[in-house]
C-alpha cells in the first residue's frame, strides 16, 4: 500500500443517506477515539497555543468550529475555558443535519450555538476571534484546503488551528486493528482507516499554506499520528 500519496476515496460519513442511529453510534466512537488517542488533547493545545502566542486579552473569546460533528470539540474546549476562567463563547457549524442534532441531543442544555450550513456559506456579524478544525480538513483536495484556510484566515479576528491527521502506515494498520476489534460502527470500520490514507504530510500542509496566502503559521507534529497547524494574522496582540 502506497502512502507516498494522498487518496481521495469518498468516506461514507460524507453522505448524506446514512439513518441517525448509525450517525450517533459514530460520533459516539470517534469522540472515544479522540479522548484515548490524545485528539482532544491537542484541540486544547491549538487554542493554549493561540492564546499564549497573542497574548490576547479580550474580555469574551469567540471561539467556532467548522465541521463540528457531534459537538465533541466545543465541549472539551468549554469545559478547559470554564476551568480557566476564560470567558468564551462557541459556535459549531456543519453542513449534516444529523450531526447537528446528534450534537444538541447529547447536550440540550448546553449555550453552545449551532450552525446547519455549508461554512461557506455562513456569513458573521461579528467574526469569531478563533476558527478550528479538527478531522475535517482530509475530506476535501488541495484546491478546497486552499480555499478552505483562505475562508478561516479571512473569518478569523486572531487567526486559526487545524488538528488533522498524518498520512502514516502505522497510524493506519493500528487504526484498522483497533476498529476491526473494538467497533460497532460499520462508518467507523470504514472511514477510520479512510481517513489515515486521505492525511497528509508536513510539507503537504505547509505547501497548502503558502497557496492560500498565510504566511504566519507553524506545522506541528503530535501524539498520536496528528497534525496541529497554528495560523495567526499577528502575535503579541494586546488587545
Amino acid at each position: 500500500m502506497n502512502f507516498s500519496k494522498r487518496i481521495y476515496d469518498k468516506e461514507l460519513l460524507d453522505r448524506d443517506d446514512i439513518p441517525f442511529t448509525d450517525i450517533l453510534q459514530n460520533m459516539k466512537e470517534l469522540n472515544t477515539i479522540n479522548h484515548w488517542l490524545g485528539g482532544h488533547d491537542i484541540t486544547v493545545r491549538g487554542l493554549k497555543k493561540i492564546l499564549e502566542l497573542t497574548n490576547h486579552h479580550s474580555s469574551t473569546l469567540q471561539i467556532a468550529e467548522i465541521g463540528s460533528g457531534g459537538g465533541d470539540n466545543l465541549r472539551v474546549l468549554q469545559s478547559y475555558c470554564t476551568k480557566h476562567a476564560i470567558t468564551a463563547t462557541f459556535t459549531g457549524i456543519d453542513i449534516n443535519a444529523h450531526c447537528i442534532a446528534s450534537a444538541k441531543l447529547k447536550d440540550p442544555a448546553s449555550l453552545i450555538h449551532y450552525i446547519h450550513s455549508d461554512y461557506r456559506d455562513v456569513v458573521f456579524d461579528d467574526k469569531p476571534d478563533v476558527i478550528f478544525s479538527s478531522l475535517f480538513c482530509h475530506h476535501f483536495n488541495e484546491s478546497e484546503l486552499v480555499s478552505i484556510f483562505q475562508w478561516m484566515y479571512a473569518n478569523s479576528k486572531i487567526g486559526f488551528f487545524i488538528n488533522d491527521l498524518h498520512r502514516h502506515p502505522l497510524a493506519y494498520y493500528s487504526i484498522y486493528g483497533l476498529t476491526k476489534l473494538f467497533s460497532k460502527s460499520y462508518l467507523v470500520k470504514n472511514d477510520a482507516p479512510l481517513s489515515v490514507r486521505r492525511g497528509f504530510s508536513k510539507k503537504e500542509l505547509a505547501d497548502m499554506l503558502e497557496l492560500s496566502g498565510v504566511s504566519n503559521y507553524e506545522v506541528s507534529w503530535q501524539w498520536a499520528f496528528r497534525f496541529l497547524v497554528i495560523a495567526l494574522h499577528h502575535t503579541k496582540s494586546t488587545d
